[in-house]
């Protein structure tokens, strides 16, 4: 077992590790090389019996565990969205493990509880969001929807699917674009109301909602005697980014009373720069809204902002009360395990403190502003060359793309091709990028947003990928 002297050892010891491997990680393929199966046969089947020295499994963990790694802070990493860290969210993250704490009520922690609300005022103000929103931190974007669907069901209902389930209840829908998250999908799930309750709908040219079509949608649920509930509204889309015409829909969902929570997981953090406030125009007709700080903003995974414009239905939906959870402060603080479905919660508002101190707001905008230019930058490089093409808007900093050499419109063909690009491509290792379907093409992305990436990082993604695509054509 390890002691206290041997902690502040090997503490040192792992400090200096993960200096090296930041100063070194561009040493490493982006990702993993390994095959199905290589680690797991490498780990015993059972538990030691006997503890084991510090020195052989850190030797194990570099020997076993490092080649199992797919390196998400790799400068090179462009796929999927980033989940960001930064050296103060490293090092907040020390701290927060080493304080242990369980922040579900003011009493257990009043600094965590209290230096949250503020944190989360930050957040809001950074972001141009409404002044009578109130903030809390949940783990992810899926988990907020989730959140946000389960208290819409109880304020449409008077709180009474809490009391007694969904006996009596009538057939509820919910609406999002096509080219939505499949977490709401799986919210809706959770949420009980079923899969079949959620319409999907349409999107016009550049893959954002069709406000005319979710009218139509809910005129025709109401026509059936469903009740329309909710909408899900992106503020970019994992696919390609749109941006759903936030302030139409908002005016749809006024009309019909319906709730309106705004998905803003990745797009949210680029709202600090006021020059993209336009996005959300028509925020203040929102019941909730989601971004993701460990996405875009350089703070470790998880810390999703969630925000909400009635924090009284929040607390009523989920609030439960026995004897051991009662505490004198009553109502007169904020009790957070009640302002979501976790009861116990990290310490999670000190790295988004250290984040936001050190960078300041003025850094966080010309970091995500050189991303966003950057992205921009290597869209042009895609639209200037005649063997490849861009499939849709970039308004942020994703690039949607793909190779099409010959001006081809066999739509399958072209499909295998990319696929087999994307897969030379990651399995070189010097940098990663992911895919989605845009209408039927296979359609590449390309992502800029790591903290550490630079221009140059940009500039060699583009060659590596233009490099790969000439050696399939041999």
């Amino acid at each position: 077992m390890i002691n206290l002297n041997d902690f502040r050892t090997h503490g040192h010891q792992l400090i200096d590790w993960v200096a090296d491997y930041f100063e070194n990680i561009q040493t490493y393929p982006v990702q993993s090389q390994v095959a199905p199966g290589d680690i797991l046969q490498q780990l015993p089947a059972a538990a030691p019996a006997h503890g084991e020295d510090f020195d052989r499994i850190f030797e194990d963990f570099q020997k076993i565990i490092m080649p199992g790694i797919t390196h998400w802070q790799h400068p090179g990493w462009h796929g999927y969205f980033t989940a960001n860290n930064s050296y103060p969210s490293v090092l907040a993250e020390l701290l927060t493990a080493a304080l242990g704490a369980q922040c579900m009520s003011w009493s257990t922690s009043p600094a965590a509880t209290e230096l949250e609300q503020r944190v989360m005022e930050w957040l809001r103000d950074m972001t141009g969001l409404p002044r009578h929103f109130s903030g809390v931190i949940q783990d992810s974007a899926s988990t907020a929807t989730l959140v946000s669907l389960l208290t819409a069901r109880e304020t449409k209902t008077n709180y009474a699917i809490n009391a007694g389930g969904f006996q009596s209840q009538p057939s509820f829908t919910l609406y999002c674009s096509e080219q939505a998250h499949s977490s709401i999908e799986r919210a809706v799930k959770i949420a009980g109301f079923g899969r079949e309750s959620l319409r999907k709908i349409a999107v016009d040219e550049n893959f954002a909602l069709l406000p005319t079509a979710l009218d139509e949608a809910i005129i025709s649920d109401l026509s059936a005697g469903h009740v329309p509930l909710a909408v899900i509204a992106a503020i970019g889309t994992t696919g390609s980014t749109a941006v759903d015409p936030l302030k139409e829909i908002g005016t749809i969902c006024q009309k019909h009373n319906l709730w309106l929570h705004v998905d803003a997981a990745w797009a949210g953090s680029a709202m600090v720069l006021p020059e993209l406030r336009y996005m959300i125009d028509g925020v203040e007709m929102t019941d909730s809204y989601v971004f993701n700080p460990h996405k875009w903003m350089f703070t470790n995974f998880d810390a999703s902002a969630y925000f909400v414009a009635d924090k009284a239905a929040l607390i009523r939906t989920f609030e439960i009360l026995p004897e051991y959870l009662k505490t004198k402060e009553g109502d007169t603080v904020n009790n957070y395990r009640d302002w979501g479905i976790q009861l116990g919660r990290r310490f999670r508002a000190l790295k988004l403190w250290f984040v936001i101190r050190s960078y300041g707001v003025d850094a966080l905008r010309q970091t995500i502003g050189n991303h966003i230019r950057w992205a921009t930058d290597f869209g042009r490089w895609v639209d200037e060359d005649a063997q490849w093409e861009l499939l849709a808007p970039a308004p942020l900093a994703t690039a949607c793309f793909r190779y099409n050499p010959h001006r081809s419109d066999d739509e399958a063909a072209l499909n295998k091709l990319n696929q087999r690009l994307l897969e030379s491509v990651n399995r070189s290792g010097m940098i990663f990028i992911s895919h989605t379907t845009l209408g039927t093409k296979y359609t590449l992305r390309m992502v800029v947003g790591q903290t550490h990436t630079q221009q140059h990082h940009v500039a060699l993604a583009w060659e590596v990928i233009k490099t790969t695509a000439r050696k399939l054509e041999h």
